[in-house]
């Protein structure tokens, strides 16, 4: 699962009722909480997360997701709120094309519900009842006080508006996931799959040095079905420590997509592969080391384009209008 509100992603935090202390925006920040003792603004001790003030009529919070998903569970971090945490929080979820959609203060449905909270912890909580597509959430905290982190883990649904055409299938942002990998010692291999160029190494995929005869790997699960045209292995950020050479190749098949081809340092490197149609993609790097980026750019064929659909239209609230994903 990924966090569909990480603003990496996409997300945005939208609204929010009060944010005297601190601004509700860092609920999303991508990176943990972090803590300065001596850290001290005219409003009082700075903290990095969203804190109100004391009012005891209760706070909310309104997240835009960066791609709509099926929700399976939330993070209401408190990391170092201690004296000033809220005892309680709850998230519910909507569903809108835009943020107007969601005004409606029947739009909201739970998602999780009124549930006690501890401070200095990361407070998860698993999201049950039916399926259904949401595309904001609101974190309403009782009474009131400061949250380091929302994390929003699910499912992304892949939009078969955006799935026309030659598109990055193994993007986050379309559905494309990780299914597993050989080795995440410094950095987990969900990053390869992110929006943009890599910042700094720890913003993609590095596995520990082997001392074996073995290689890493990974399996990328595509949004969709498709059939490849290219694929780009970039190792922006590695220069002493990029793999030597990479593979691709069918998952479930084993068929070779991309042979064993030799890799740069510090490149973005572009490779024509088999037009084959796939779901599931391993990558081999060889023998060890980091890359920053994958993407695997295809096209859906018609009959997964007619799946996505439906399974897009039967996860919308029944008074959404559907006609639009159909034309």
């Amino acid at each position: 699962m990924i966090d569909l509100a990480d603003r990496t992603l996409g997300g945005s935090v939208v609204w929010a009722g009060d944010e005297f202390f601190a601004g509700a925006e860092n609920l999303i920040t991508s990176t943990p909480a972090v803590h300065d003792t001596a850290a001290y603004g005219l409003r009082g001790k700075v903290y990095d997360g969203w804190e109100t003030r004391r009012h005891r009529s209760g706070d909310a919070a309104v997240v835009r997701l960066a791609v709509p998903g099926i929700v399976r569970s939330a993070v209401v971090d408190t990391a170092f709120f201690t004296g000033n945490y809220p005892p309680f929080a709850s998230v519910e979820g909507a569903f809108g094309a835009d943020d107007a959609d969601v005004a409606d203060p029947d739009a909201w449905f739970p998602l999780v519900p009124k549930s006690t909270l501890a401070g200095d912890t990361a407070n998860a909580f698993t999201v049950d009842g039916p399926e259904r597509l949401v595309s904001h959430v609101r974190l309403s905290i009782y009474p009131d006080g400061g949250v380091a982190r929302l994390r929003v883990l699910g499912d992304v649904v892949p939009d078969p508006r955006w799935l026309g055409g030659r598109v990055d299938l193994a993007a986050a942002v379309v559905g494309g996931r990780i299914l597993d990998c050989s080795n995440l010692f410094y950095a987990s291999p969900a990053n390869v799959l992110m929006p943009g160029r890599a910042a700094v190494m720890s913003d993609g995929w590095e596995t520990a040095r082997r001392r074996d005869d073995g290689n890493d790997w990974l399996v990328v699960e595509l949004a969709a079905p498709g059939v490849l045209h290219h694929a780009v292995i970039d190792t922006s950020r590695f220069v002493g420590n990029a793999p030597s050479a990479a593979a691709l190749s069918d998952a479930d098949t084993g068929t070779v997509l991309l042979a064993r081809t030799p890799l740069r340092p510090d490149t973005r490197h572009r490779f024509r592969v088999r037009d084959t149609e796939v779901r599931r993609v391993r990558l081999d790097i060889y023998p060890d080391g980091g890359i920053s980026r994958l993407r695997l750019h295809g096209s859906v064929p018609p009959s997964a384009q007619d799946e996505i659909i439906q399974r897009w239209q039967a996860l919308l609230p029944p008074d959404h209008p559907s006609e639009e994903y159909f034309t």
